[in-house]
């Protein structure tokens, strides 16, 4: 994944990723999501990360993109 292409947008825990991520593909955006504490496991090492993940998406959706991230974390706090 180049960072030239590809913009992270939101990082967090699983569970806040993954209403982040729902939205998105809602709209019509594809993200990657990273898991680096997953990428350790398989590896065999141990993490400090476990469960933290990152959402990127193509620069040429990070607008729409924004905004959506922007909308749902407001979502988040407006019900905690």
């Amino acid at each position: 994944m180049s960072t030239t292409e590809y913009t992270k947008v939101y990082n967090g825990n699983f569970i806040l990723v993954t209403r982040v991520r729902n939205e998105l593909e809602r709209m019509g955006i594809v993200p990657i999501v990273k898991d680096e504490g997953e990428s350790q496991r398989l590896a065999g090492y141990g993490s400090m990360n476990q469960g933290f993940q990152e959402v990127f998406v193509h620069n040429d959706e990070l607008d729409k993109a924004l905004a959506i991230v922007e909308q749902v974390k407001s979502e988040m706090e407006a019900s905690s």
